[in-house]
């Protein structure tokens, strides 16, 4: 398989996943401005949806939209446990947990990565975001992750846009929940081995 991904993106979801299923797997950087791998590759005609992550298989078919690529990489590895199994009602509440990352907290962190944002709307923005992440910090209350002593694939989710609320001076002070949780996730070794892999790809761009 290989990983098309971006440095800080979003598709750190799907490449904690890899490590922590212990699934062979290549990392293709994407320069998301450009359109282009970093070998020059027209990025466009692998993904024409244009951005990260992208998922090829060894069929060679392609995967796109993280929360579908995580469930796909943890029924291939049933092993590691990272989601529960298919028709139960816990996987169902994964996909619950899965849905409102997606939707409530990654979508909401959206409008602050354009640059034509205009700077009086940033304020509304991460206020909202704000409150979308005291929900994610009460859900965790009593628990080492969202779905109690088990890692998930919606851990690696949340951990990913949860990094985002730093970028963006997000203080999480006042979410105790969140930041043991954070605490907690970057312990892991998978974790450690794919924060390094793109800290070390970003250097060398």
């Amino acid at each position: 398989m290989k990983l098309y991904f971006t440095p800080g993106a979003c598709s750190l979801s799907p490449h904690i996943v890899l490590r922590e299923a212990n699934l062979p797997f290549d990392l293709v950087q994407v320069d998301l401005r450009a359109k282009k791998t970093k070998s020059g590759d027209d990025f466009a005609k692998i993904n024409p949806k244009g951005y990260v992550p992208a998922l090829q298989l060894d069929d060679g078919s392609l995967l796109t939209e993280g929360p579908a690529m995580v469930q796909y990489l943890a029924d291939k590895a049933p092993n590691a446990k990272l989601a529960p199994a298919n028709g139960t009602m816990e996987r169902y509440r994964l996909q619950e947990q899965l849905n409102f990352i997606s939707t409530e907290l990654h979508k909401g962190f959206s409008p602050l990565f354009n640059p034509q944002l205009p700077e009086s709307f940033k304020p509304a923005v991460l206020d909202r975001v704000k409150g979308r992440l005291k929900m994610a910090d009460a859900s965790l209350a009593g628990k080492k992750y969202l779905n109690g002593d088990q890692f998930t694939v919606a851990d690696a989710y949340l951990f990913t846009i949860t990094g985002w609320g730093l970028m963006f001076g997000i203080d999480y002070a006042d979410m105790p929940n969140i930041k043991a949780f954070r605490e907690r996730v970057a312990a892991r070794p998978a974790v450690q081995a794919a924060l390094k892999a793109e800290a070390d790809a970003k250097a060398a761009a």
